[in-house]
């Protein structure tokens, strides 16, 4: 395993790591929930990844559960939860980044997850009902108590991101650490244009979320529709129309011909594509399957192959390089 820094912190993190959204608490049984995370654990995976909203909280209590069961030693891997969504509950002050609910929000996370504290916490959207100071002394004051280390944005904008920098800078508070954005073959212009004087100024980490694009970057949906698949999941009628396309698909039966030359598999070739972005922190994994994870994990070996001329003839499929603007 390839181990990263999250930005400019010191936080060293596993190249891949695991994820729960749509699987744990509900696509999956807590046993196979189990077989993923010790798997990944045993391939020296160090970050779990979660929210309050996955499951309506289901999916930390599986998780935590698990964590108490194996006893991991706790310096020995980072688990995050997000605050926004809240866990189902719908009345005021049950969502958003005021600061009663990240407080709230936090307490229970801690207590479904069982640990003392939470290593990466996220602000899982921007909150525009919330003023940023107020969210930026939310997460200071819970650094401060020790529970949480890091605090982060999820799907933020860059100008959003920058001015709870500003507000952090101006109070002598901790800014946000990570920002944990979508990327993928088919999803480039956050990360490699709006985000890339960030990078350059206060060095944010990324824990970025559907490498696969959804499962669309695999051979899954090359011949028809299957079922059990995410994009066929009931409420997520809105991932299958915003990613599913026959110009994509046409895209994936070129990507496997490279892949196959590298002898590599389409997961494996797009996952070492988002590692091969030295601003990527670590690439979340999902999966259903124990034998789908343990093969995507092989994409470190692909990686090295990724050469000036493999890249080249990626581009020429993919055929959607975001323009750099003109400074």
């Amino acid at each position: 395993m390839e181990y990263r820094r999250l930005g400019k912190s010191g936080l060293q993190v596993s190249a891949l790591s695991l994820g729960s959204w749509l699987t744990f608490g509900k696509q999956i049984s807590d046993e196979v929930a189990e077989q993923l995370m010790i798997s990944a654990y045993e391939n020296d995976v160090n970050f779990f990844d979660n929210a309050e909203i996955y499951a309506l909280g289901q999916s930390e209590i599986v998780m935590g559960k698990i964590l108490q069961k194996q006893n991991w030693e706790r310096s020995s891997y980072l688990v995050s939860s997000k605050v926004f969504f809240g866990d189902g509950g719908k009345k005021p002050n049950q969502t958003g980044l005021n600061r009663k609910h990240i407080f709230e929000a936090c307490d229970a996370a801690l207590k479904r997850l069982q640990v003392g504290y939470i290593d990466l916490y996220f602000c899982h959207r921007p909150d525009k009902n919330t003023p940023i100071e107020e969210t930026v002394w939310a997460m200071n004051h819970l650094i401060q108590q020790g529970k949480i280390l890091y605090w982060g944005t999820s799907e933020w904008s860059a100008q959003e991101i920058m001015e709870a920098h500003m507000v952090a800078r101006s109070l002598n508070l901790i800014g946000p650490t990570m920002e944990q954005p979508q990327y993928n073959m088919f999803h480039r212009k956050k990360m490699e244009v709006e985000f890339s004087q960030i990078f350059k100024t206060v060095g944010m980490g990324t824990t970025i979320w559907s490498p696969l694009a959804s499962g669309v970057l695999t051979p899954k949906y090359l011949d028809k529709f299957p079922e059990g698949t995410r994009l066929g999941m009931d409420g997520l009628e809105w991932l299958k129309n915003s990613t599913l396309s026959e110009e994509r698909l046409e895209k994936v039966r070129k990507l496997k011909t490279v892949a196959d030359e590298l002898g590599a598999t389409i997961p494996g070739l797009a996952i070492a594509w988002c590692l091969k972005n030295p601003n990527v922190s670590t690439v979340i994994l999902g999966g259903s399957k124990v034998t789908q994870l343990e093969e995507n994990f092989k994409a470190l070996d692909v990686l090295p192959k990724l050469t000036p001329q493999v890249i080249e003839q990626i581009e020429h499929i993919l055929d959607n390089k975001p323009s750099q603007p003109a400074f």
